[in-house]
């Protein structure tokens, strides 16, 4: 077996002990506020924005779910430009008029360092808007990479939920010599992301209710099902 798969496998192993509790507390509380009408919504910059769209109109996922799109954000605005406009302190300022948060919504930031100006304007901003926020985040970052929001917080300050992706800093699981590589935050978050999410389908469906989750569009018979879910909620979501 490469050794790439052995140390995310570590990885996971860890996380399946070390943080059950912060997704089992975490699904309760998302499927407290999908019952009470509100939607979970992500956000993250770059290479996190690809996790944020991982629980979108996702074959086995939950319908009410909404990712959060600012284009200058995004790897395909360049990777340069993403990561600039990450770090910039009236960036969100002049964005906001994307957000759309509501009191019983559910956000979960994706921020692997969790120093970035951006996603602790977003974290700012929901909770002042009465919605719960929840960080994806590595936490061995937290005593060696200082914030660069103005507030002198880091994100795991200003959350309500932290899920701990234990991903080490520099991403890398692997070294050569001095040289790093071999990221993880994808993998170990992608699998954070979907535990918890399961567990909110799970919460939902012990109520009795017709569970909100999309069926794939290849099985015959899904299509009518799919457009009742997302009739039900075209009035919050983009699809």
């Amino acid at each position: 077996m490469h050794q790439y798969f052995q140390e995310v496998q570590h990885l996971l192993n860890i996380v399946a002990v070390e943080e059950q509790s912060s997704m089992r507390k975490a699904a309760q509380l998302i499927s407290e506020r999908i019952q009470g009408g509100g939607i979970l919504q992500l956000f993250g910059c770059g290479h996190s924005h690809l996790l944020a769209q991982e629980a979108f109109f996702r074959a086995g996922g939950l319908v009410p779910v909404e990712t959060i799109f600012i284009e200058p954000l995004m790897l395909q605005a360049g990777a340069l430009t993403s990561s600039n406009n990450e770090k910039d302190p009236n960036f969100i300022a002049n964005h906001r008029h994307i957000l759309d948060f509501k009191p019983n919504d559910v956000l979960i930031i994706i921020s692997t360092s969790g120093r970035n100006v951006v996603p602790i304007d977003v974290a700012i901003l929901a909770k002042e808007a009465g919605v719960l926020v929840i960080s994806l985040q590595s936490l061995e970052y937290k005593e060696h990479a200082a914030t660069k929001h103005k507030s002198g917080q880091r994100l795991e300050e200003v959350v309500n939920v932290v899920l701990n992706t234990h991903i080490p800093i520099g991403d890398g699981v692997l070294w050569h010599d001095s040289v790093q590589y071999g990221p993880a935050s994808s993998t170990v978050g992608s699998a954070i992301l979907n535990t918890t999410i399961c567990q909110v389908i799970e919460i939902l469906a012990s109520t009795g209710e017709d569970l909100p989750v999309f069926e794939s569009a290849n099985l015959d018979g899904s299509k009518e099902r799919n457009e009742l879910m997302i009739e039900r909620y075209s009035n919050r979501i983009n699809f």
